[in-house]
């Protein structure tokens, strides 16, 4: 019989906290003593507590609430079997605070949406700011070259940060998140990655899942650009002038809408019931959408719903290769790159499977 080792580790303690008009990570480091072979498991793991005042979570009045981990992967950073452990925000008597957004997408999935086997993926744009300029601005008052040549462009005169950005990407391969590409955007200084299907059959891109990878590969941004002194940031208009915006386009399916026999017929009810609801989801992804949008580069409308094939002017678009192929998903252009991966899920979920939960109190 294989005997468990004991090892003494570091824990970072990763959750969202109340900072609005969006929420940000915060983390803590504990250090944990965790048998090796539960040291990936979240109830190998204690419970903390924290300061909420200090988050704008709570008053100074009566500030404490917990941490409850709920996934674990590899520390890419300091290695030597460190752990990040991303965490739920509960009340001390148990229940979700109201800043918890996953609970609630955890209780639509108990709640029946699991049946529908609900798939996502994110391509989560950022932009890298040296102090309040963009990397690749000119540092005098002139304005860079317009629109046309970055984006996945080569060479020194096109491309500004690639060394956080390959940093940034090993350290989410090495941490173990579902991240499957690289692009610069359009803007000096601004890059994409994506979180989500790999075609990798031993895994399966589910919404909690996949939402839980893009907090932590959020949290890694902040973390390598402290070492690069660069802050990436998530503003759906990161700077005023003639350029796309940032956005979070955000790839999402059901088992139905994967299936050949049923796969298109599926997208089509899936995008007539998101034009019901265009207002509720404009609401729920992100602040400053009004500012994202571009009437030059790949116009959509907050307030006017459209979807299309191959259209990246609208709100939903339809990959031309899923048309071809009968089934597969669509890919919801809205979401703004400060969105919560968890609203958005949750979101799409209650208007495409029509399951859906009790919001949680805000008193």
């Amino acid at each position: 019989m294989k005997a468990e080792v004991t090892t003494m580790r570091q824990a970072e303690y990763i959750w969202l906290d109340g900072e609005t008009p969006a929420q940000q990570v915060r983390s803590k480091a504990r250090i944990v003593t965790i048998d090796d072979d539960v040291s990936f498991h979240p109830h190998g793991f204690p419970q903390w507590d924290y300061d909420g005042s200090s988050t704008y979570q709570a008053s100074g009045h009566d500030s404490d609430l917990i941490l409850q981990p709920v996934r674990v992967v590899r520390d890419p950073l300091r290695c030597h079997g460190a752990r990040l452990v991303l965490c739920e925000v509960l009340r001390p008597e148990g229940a979700p605070h109201e800043t918890n957004t996953r609970a609630r997408l955890r209780s639509q999935l108990a709640n029946g949406a699991a049946a529908h086997e609900p798939w996502v993926g994110f391509e989560q744009d950022y932009t890298l700011f040296e102090g309040e300029r963009p990397l690749g601005f000119p540092t005098d008052s002139a304005a860079p070259k317009s629109q046309g040549p970055f984006y996945c462009g080569v060479g020194a005169d096109r491309i500004f940060g690639r060394d956080f950005v390959e940093a940034h990407t090993q350290a989410c391969i090495d941490a173990g998140l579902m991240i499957y590409g690289i692009n610069a955007e359009v803007m000096p200084g601004q890059w994409e990655f994506q979180i989500g299907y790999r075609g990798i059959d031993s895994e399966a891109p589910d919404v909690l899942k996949v939402s839980d990878h893009l907090v932590l590969a959020r949290w890694l941004l902040r973390r390598v650009g402290e070492r690069f002194g660069v802050e990436p940031r998530l503003d759906p208009r990161p700077v005023t002038g003639d350029w796309n915006g940032a956005g979070n386009q955000t790839n999402f399916s059901t088992a139905n809408m994967r299936d050949k026999a049923t796969g298109l017929n599926a997208i089509r009810d899936a995008v007539k019931r998101l034009a019901t609801r265009h207002d509720e989801h404009i609401a729920g992804y992100g602040y400053g959408l009004a500012e994202g949008t571009n009437s030059a580069h790949e116009p959509w409308s907050i307030t006017e719903f459209k979807s299309g094939v191959a259209d990246r002017g609208a709100s939903i678009r339809i990959p031309r290769a899923v048309e071809l192929a009968g089934g597969g998903y669509l890919e919801d252009r809205r979401p703004g790159a400060n969105c919560d991966p968890y609203t958005v899920c949750t979101l799409l979920i209650e208007t495409i499977c029509g399951t859906s939960v009790a919001r949680p109190s805000l008193n």
